[in-house]
């Protein structure tokens, strides 16, 4: 099925987007939307796009609004997406943070995981840094949050089926991180890590203060479908949830302007942001001018 849609009905659902998830669609992705929302005009009998947006839009059905914004704020993702945040976290910031955090697990916050991916790569590094002797017997915990409850419920039962698997993970950690679910070839997460990560529900639109307070967050390849104000509110919230001197990862292109409460730290794997601290302190981390 190959279906249109009207320049309103492209403009309302990029209004309503805007409105109810930060995203800004832009002027020239009108094949993204009619990719991803074709299936629901079978799945809801609509007929067409414009109608599946007007109902969505304007409130007719809630379930069909739900999996809208589901289908256009989903993205893909893989299993340690770029690398260096992992390494960072297992040579530097994990060795730093072993005699801090003696009495709790360090806190960790993978804001926008989508379907799990980035929070239980986060806890597999941590395991083996725990072996490497890097990190502290409490080890972590890992708060992992996105706007999408479809993807949540997904991240939540930490199963994956082989084309998911084979995305960023090698042979050796499928065999020490996953099991098989019978003769069906989906694989699911050991214990070991399932237990070190929660999911809860967040709109990054709104307030997370509830979240408490974190040593590190991850909120990667997300701001950059934000306005800018939007982006440079979102990053003064996440500096607010930050422990001075937490770290914060954004995607390998993207970039921040927050620097009153950021400084950046060039390390040899690649870039991490550092919440100052208001002192004037020596890094533990070297920064390079």
């Amino acid at each position: 099925m190959y279906l249109q849609i009207s320049d309103a009905a492209y403009t309302q659902l990029g209004e309503f987007l805007e409105r109810r998830s930060g995203i800004v669609l832009g002027a020239n992705k009108k094949y993204l939307v009619i990719s991803r929302l074709t299936p629901l005009v079978e799945e809801f009998r609509v007929g067409t796009l414009d109608r599946l947006v007007k109902e969505a839009v304007e409130g007719f059905s809630p379930r069909v609004r739900t999996a809208v914004l589901d289908a256009m704020t989903t993205n893909e993702t893989l299993w340690f997406r770029d690398g260096y945040p992992f390494e960072i976290l297992k040579e530097t910031i994990f060795p730093e943070l072993k005699d801090k955090c003696r009495l709790q697990p360090i806190r960790i916050w993978s804001a926008a995981c989508s379907s799990g991916q980035e929070p239980y790569s986060i806890a597999i590094t941590s395991i083996e840094a725990q072996n490497l002797g890097r990190l502290g017997p409490l080890g972590v915990h890992i708060t992992a949050t996105d706007l999408s409850e479809t993807v949540l419920a997904k991240a939540r039962s930490g199963r994956y089926d082989g084309l998911a698997i084979e995305r960023g993970l090698s042979l050796q950690k499928r065999r020490m991180y996953f099991k098989e679910c019978g003769n069906s070839g989906i694989m699911e997460v050991v214990p070991a890590v399932k237990r070190a990560v929660s999911f809860r529900h967040i709109n990054l639109l709104e307030s997370f203060a509830s979240l408490g307070k974190f040593e590190v967050v991850f909120c990667r390849n997300v701001l950059i479908y934000f306005s800018q104000e939007v982006k440079e509110r979102i990053i003064r919230q996440i500096a607010d949830v930050l422990v001075p001197g937490g770290y914060l990862f954004l995607g390998s292109s993207e970039s921040m302007n927050v620097y009153d409460k950021f400084e950046m730290i060039h390390l040899p794997h690649g870039i991490v942001y550092r919440r100052k601290s208001g002192d004037t302190a020596k890094p533990s981390l070297p920064v390079r001018l």
